[in-house]
């Protein structure tokens, strides 16, 4: 389906302006099926994205200008999102023993359990977005948007 039709309208839009449209639709699309995947966990995007992040960093902990500058959402409030994960156990956060200024965010083996009971449902996710394209369309999408997409950085 055309995004005029989704959107009903009947104007002519420019294809820069039914990018930025196509764009938007399919990003609030991707969401609002992510946040299904996620809502038996109570977790919102973005702390699945901090707790995402904490495992990569291998058992290392990881401050909050690294979790900050790594996260998919720049605006998001990163303090806010690892104090509600520490409220559920998730994360632990501590002083830095050689700074005090800094925190120190580990990843809970409770955190650990709810991403590896979460992977295959990520996977399943990503495949249910991507079953209409072929592995050469889904390769051009990804450079098509990265070059969209950097133009900008």
């Amino acid at each position: 389906m055309k995004i005029e039709d989704i959107i009903k309208t009947t104007a002519v839009l420019s294809n820069s302006n039914r990018i930025i449209l196509n764009i938007m639709y399919a990003q609030n699309v991707v969401n609002e099926k992510f946040n299904e995947v996620l809502k038996p966990y109570d977790l919102s995007g973005e702390q699945y994205n901090v707790l995402r992040i904490l495992r990569g960093q291998k058992g290392n902990p990881a401050n909050m200008s690294v979790i900050q500058e790594r996260m998919i959402a720049k605006t998001s409030n990163t303090t806010r999102l690892v104090d509600k994960l520490l409220l559920k156990e998730l994360v632990t956060r501590k002083v830095c023993p050689e700074n005090r200024r800094k925190i120190e965010v580990l990843i809970t083996q409770k955190g650990l359990d709810v991403l590896h009971e979460l992977d295959p449902k990520v996977i399943e996710h990503g495949n249910y977005f991507s079953k209409n394209l072929n592995d050469e369309e889904l390769e051009q999408l990804n450079t098509l948007l990265e070059k969209y997409r950097n133009q900008y950085i």
